[in-house]
């Protein structure tokens, strides 16, 4: 029996998360440079990784092809992914990229998630800012860990999850803008998901693609653009290979979000 999400419009958060109206102070740190901090981080990265490969490629039996692209790059690079497992999709990509300097965007309520919030996200995670005043001290830690760090920043344009959904949701170019303006790499990873023969769970396949750069003969937006294109076609091309649909979105006018068949 399927689970079905009701939806009005595709930019709808079907999924509620433990405390989804926090708020991060404006003097939150998002980059801490403290001693036990870098301690923790570097004791964390690894714990979340190990369990990462036990839960999800493991027990999920989670299968990755490309990840032999990411060699293409020497440097800091970003990653756009669909997002469709609300802590599958972060435990399983620090199992395909380097663990070191990779941080994934996300909305602040995850930082109200108990203890991940505060031990795990904290170190991993980079916060979509609510205000002009926060908007620009994430752009300066992407800056940090594009350019100084060489690291990962994994972005979900389509920005909320829909579990187990098979399809691309529309997203705006505007998810384009750090790596036109950092003249950036990005890659796509697009988890797929298959039927398995013992299991009414689905098996999930990631598929690693790119890199794509910026094309720096273009106007920004006209480079926003042009990279937008080019994302939203692998992930949608990537995203058909799907051949088994777990849960059910169906639109309706209705105000309920979830409903179990």
């Amino acid at each position: 029996m399927k689970r079905i999400y009701y939806y009005h419009k595709t930019t709808d958060d079907v999924v509620d998360s433990h405390d989804q109206n926090f708020s991060l102070p404006d003097d939150y740190v998002i980059l801490p440079t403290s001693r036990g901090a870098k301690i923790w981080s570097a004791i964390a990265r690894p714990l979340a990784a190990g369990f990462g490969w036990i839960v999800f490629r493991f027990f999920d039996n989670v299968k990755v092809i490309g990840k032999e692209k990411l060699k293409q790059v020497d440097g800091g690079y970003f990653v756009y992914g669909n997002h469709t497992r609300p802590m599958g999709d972060v435990f399983t990509s620090l199992t395909i990229f380097p663990i070191k300097n990779f941080y994934a965007i996300a909305g602040q309520a995850n930082w109200g998630i108990p203890f991940i919030g505060k031990y795990l996200v904290r170190y991993g995670g980079l916060p979509v800012g609510k205000d002009v005043k926060q908007s620009i001290k994430l752009i300066k830690a992407i800056q940090t860990v594009i350019k100084d760090k060489k690291g990962e920043v994994l972005i979900y344009p389509e920005a909320h999850v829909w579990p187990y959904y098979t399809k691309i949701r529309p997203f705006d170019a505007t998810s384009m803008h750090f790596p036109v303006q950092l003249n950036a790499p990005s890659f796509v990873m697009t988890k797929t998901y298959h039927k398995r023969r013992f299991s009414k769970r689905p098996r999930a396949v990631v598929y690693i693609d790119g890199p794509f750069y910026p094309d720096q003969t273009l106007s920004r937006k006209e480079a926003q653009n042009k990279l937008h294109d080019e994302i939203w076609q692998a992930l949608s091309d990537r995203a058909k290979l799907s051949d088994y649909e777990y849960c059910q979105y169906i639109k309706k006018s209705c105000s309920f979000k979830i409903v179990m068949n």
